[in-house]
């Protein structure tokens, strides 16, 4: 049977980031369906949208400016990650509010009244992110907050005398504050003991109470209301999973939100005053970027599947029914060809229990056995999920059965599964995918030697680790722009985020010793199979230099590897032509070495 060319897979479109126009009549939205992600505009009973945005660099997310009809959009360049923010005329013009190119900037918000926004940045230092307003008259600026640490505005306080403020202390842990604008005095209102994560903060109208999702005392994210003037807690919603897109309705009636089931959505509407709860379901995927329209009577969202690629849906309310308001990522060659996975668990060399999604091709024999491509998510401090992914979906279609491990060390199964990798126990992690292949061979009906391993970032390290330290169970490696090396990645990634990682890798003062005894970067010599690396020249996460230093090690030592370098791209891989490339060359660097 032949198989459907990568193309296909690429040019399967997603939207995200749905916003409502004021009048509630149009939509708006991003879309790579011109090949990067621009500015789109749904007008209601039309059929299809119109394109708002033309830039040759892609757009990040888009906002309305309160109270007005004007879009602020932010984008960066060479998918640098060093954002810049811009008001976007409805004739497609930018005209650049932060204009500072070597600097990254968070949006925070529009002040109620529509005149200001704020936004952070690390323009004064580079490893620190301070706050400023800017005049959306003038566009003259102010900073009205700095210090030595990753701060960010989430929002204005519905008096607009205050901003709600972040502080990131780690990557699972942070704080929310206060910060009057007149007196620039900041009250932070979370402060805790342990670790706690506090997201998708909302105020209630008169702005005394906020919503927010925490894990604070608890194993998972769960719903919270706090008092920020008396610092009185009260739980509306725990689950046994992870609450997830919290957003709030314009009345100040309703939240919704979405609980993380294993890596599938459940949503959820909250009516605070009745306390009586709307679930709503989909098929297997998530529900991702919630937002009410402006009567509150709808919730658009994002829902993306295995089999359903990204695209608008939404619910009404009263009848709880939803539809599907957007069709950019409609193909029928692709749609037929797609798999559904399935939910299996392992168990460890230690007892622990892993979750993974198995994905066998369509079309095989009873008893067949087929080469297997192992897929592992980056983070570490993530989850993959049952969602639509080109690359993995075009394995299948060429006969590989797919594994994607949720290894100890991810995220959506509590605190304490996310912490059982850290530091010096990161080869836990590792050694779980030797329990995998074993569950693979034995029971997933994969040729034992036919077993590739391919993942992205930290991914990429996982990769690297699993050819050095467990060499004999891999027949192919492809490392997409991974760490080689703790030491010489936490040396040269971006100073603001070298703290943050910290906390999860360890540091090259107290853990030094441990990075040389387990990095890839000095165990080459123990890689068997052939390796295939792709990096972007531009990635601020994980510099090139991680990729390049093993690449060479690897050729002085004669080891097939095959190297992808995109000089127009960053951590991410956003262009058409160069994922073409990119999975045009991984599919054929697999069929070389472990297809049929």
């Amino acid at each position: 049977m032949s198989s459907v060319n990568i193309n296909a897979y690429l040019h399967v479109r997603k939207a995200n980031n749905p916003v409502y126009h004021p009048n509630g009549e149009r939509l708006t939205f991003l879309t790579d369906y011109t090949g990067l992600p621009q500015v789109w505009e749904l007008n209601r009973g039309e059929g299809w949208p119109s394109q708002i945005s033309y830039t040759d660099e892609r757009i990040m997310f888009v906002q309305y400016i309160t109270g007005t009809t004007k879009r602020i959009v932010g984008m960066d360049e060479g998918v640098n990650e060093r954002q810049q923010l811009f008001l976007l005329e409805d004739d497609g013009e930018m005209i650049p509010l932060t204009d500072s190119p070597d600097h990254i900037h968070h949006y925070g918000g529009s002040s109620p009244d529509g005149k200001f926004i704020a936004w952070a940045s690390n323009r004064r230092e580079h490893a620190f992110f301070d706050l400023y307003i800017q005049n959306l008259d003038t566009l003259e600026f102010q900073r009205v907050f700095s210090g030595n640490g990753n701060f960010k505005v989430l929002k204005w306080h519905p008096s607009g005398r205050q901003l709600l403020i972040e502080k990131t202390n780690a990557s699972l842990d942070n704080d929310l504050g206060l910060l009057d604008l007149e007196t620039g005095e900041g009250h932070w209102f979370t402060l805790h003991d342990g670790e706690a994560l506090f997201q998708s903060p909302q105020f209630s109208g008169d702005g005394r109470i906020l919503y927010v999702l925490t894990n604070k005392d608890h194993e998972y994210l769960s719903l919270a209301a706090i008092d920020v003037q008396t610092n009185s807690w009260t739980w509306l919603d725990e689950k046994g999973w992870d609450l997830e897109g919290l957003t709030m309705s314009p009345d100040k009636t309703k939240l919704a939100y979405t609980v993380n089931e294993g890596g599938k959505s459940k949503g959820v509407i909250l009516d605070i005053d009745r306390h009586s709860f709307q679930l709503w379901e989909t098929p297997p995927g998530t529900i991702s970027d919630l937002t009410f329209s402006p009567d509150g009577a709808k919730l658009a969202y994002v829902f993306n599947g295995a089999t359903h690629p990204a695209d608008i849906w939404e619910l009404a309310i009263a009848s709880n029914r939803s539809e599907r308001i957007t069709y950019v990522s409609q193909s029928p060659a692709v749609e037929k060809e797609l798999v559904e996975p399935e939910l299996i668990h392992f168990t460890s060399f230690d007892g622990l229990e892993v979750p993974a999604f198995y994905y066998k091709p369509k079309n095989v024999s009873h008893g067949e056995k087929f080469p297997v491509v192992v897929f592992v998510h980056g983070g570490p401090e993530s989850q993959i999920r049952s969602v639509y992914n080109p690359f993995l979906q075009y394995f299948l279609n060429r006969g590989y059965a797919v594994c994607t491990p949720n290894v100890r060390g991810s995220t959506g199964y509590g605190k304490t599964y996310t912490h059982l990798d850290d530091v010096r126990k990161r080869m836990d992690s590792v050694k779980d995918l030797t329990a995998l292949v074993d569950w693979l061979t034995t029971e997933g009906d994969a040729a034992p030697d036919k077993i590739a391993i391919m993942g992205r970032s930290y991914g990429g390290f996982m990769v690297l680790a699993a050819i050095t330290h467990y060499p004999k169970l891999w027949s192919a490696a492809i490392d997409i722009v991974g760490i080689s090396s703790f030491r010489t990645f936490l040396e040269n990634t971006s100073s603001w985020r070298r703290k943050l990682r910290e906390s999860e890798y360890g540091s090259i003062e107290e853990d030094g010793d441990f990075f040389d005894e387990i990095d890839p970067l000095h165990r080459t010599d123990q890689i068997t199979c052939p390796v295939m690396v792709l990096h972007g020249a531009n990635d601020p996460r994980v510099p090139i230099e991680e990729t390049e230093q093993i690449v060479d090690d690897l050729k002085g030592r004669n080891h097939p590897v095959t190297y992808i370098r995109f000089e127009d791209e960053g951590h991410f891989f956003v262009k058409l032509k160069n994922n073409i490339t990119a999975y045009t060359g991984v599919a054929d660097f697999l069929d070389n070495y472990i297809g049929k």
